[in-house]
C-alpha cells in the first residue's frame, strides 16, 4: 500500500504542480479531500486546484525537485525543494522577476487509493525574503 500511495503523491508534484495539470486533483484526490494547508481557500479539492493555478500563474516556470519521501500505513511523508521565477501576482504580490528557492514539507493522508487529506508547511519567509517583500536581516557583527 505505501509503494501505491507514494505513487499518488509523486503525480500531484509531477503533474499538478509541475505541469499545472490541475484536473488531475480530481483523479488522485478523494471527492472528500480536506486540505488543512492555509494556502488554500476553501480547505478541499477546489481550492486545491485554485491555488495549484494561482501558484504555476505566478510563477510559470515552477519545478519541484522530491528531495525525500517515507510512506507507513496510510500516510506519505515528503520533503521538497521549489524553485520558479516570479513572473505573475502571487497573494497580492505583483511579480517581481525574482527566482526563489524554498523549501516544504508535506504530510499526505491516503485511503482507497486516493488522497483524503494534505498538511503542508513550506519556508514563507524565505520566499517572501527572496521576493523582496521582507527584508533579509543583515548578519551580527
Amino acid at each position: 500500500m505505501s509503494e501505491q500511495n507514494k505513487a499518488l503523491v509523486s503525480r500531484y508534484y509531477e503533474e499538478v504542480l509541475g505541469q499545472g495539470k490541475v484536473h488531475v486533483i480530481d483523479e488522485i484526490g478523494s471527492p472528500d479531500f480536506v486540505d488543512h494547508d492555509r494556502a488554500n481557500p476553501t480547505h478541499d479539492g477546489e481550492g486545491a486546484k485554485l491555488f495549484a493555478s494561482m501558484a504555476r500563474s505566478a510563477f510559470p516556470d515552477l519545478s519541484v525537485k522530491v528531495e525525500d519521501v517515507i510512506a507507513s500505513d496510510d500516510r506519505v511523508v515528503a520533503r521538497t525543494t521549489i524553485s520558479g521565477t516570479h513572473s505573475g501576482e502571487f497573494m497580492g504580490i505583483p511579480a517581481t522577476g525574482r527566482r526563489v528557492t524554498f523549501s516544504c514539507i508535506d504530510i499526505m493522508r491516503c485511503a482507497d487509493g486516493r488522497i483524503v487529506e494534505h498538511w503542508g508547511e513550506g519556508d514563507d519567509l524565505g520566499m517572501l525574503q527572496q521576493l523582496g517583500v521582507i527584508p533579509t536581516p543583515s548578519p551580527a557583527a
